[in-house]
């Protein structure tokens, strides 16, 4: 069982919410590359508002995610796409069904 997760929760600027929603959906080739991330959501909750959800089987993996291409490239564009920074909640999950 996948024990480790992160959630990320985003929130655009006025006029850059479909940049974001780019930047997250070009992202899915970058996730497929990590070996170590177990699973890889990205997704929408309302007009401005989006997250990305993944999964790890260990610390290991979380941190290789977190220093990977996609965080890199959510960093690097985040002062011109999102309105303050992205919130990154670490996650143990308790329980899961595949």
């Amino acid at each position: 069982m996948v024990k480790y997760g992160l959630l990320a929760k985003l929130e655009a600027k006025p006029g850059k919410e479909q940049e974001v929603a780019t930047l997250l959906g070009g992202a899915l080739p970058l996730a497929e590359q990590e070996a170590q991330t177990r699973t890889w959501y990205a997704f929408r909750t309302g007009p401005a508002s989006f997250g990305i959800f993944d999964t790890f089987d260990d610390e290991n993996g979380r941190q290789a995610h977190l220093q990977g291409e996609i965080a890199k490239a959510l960093m690097n564009n985040a002062d011109r796409l999102l309105a303050s920074p992205p919130q990154i909640d670490r996650i143990d999950l308790l329980a899961s069904k595949h």
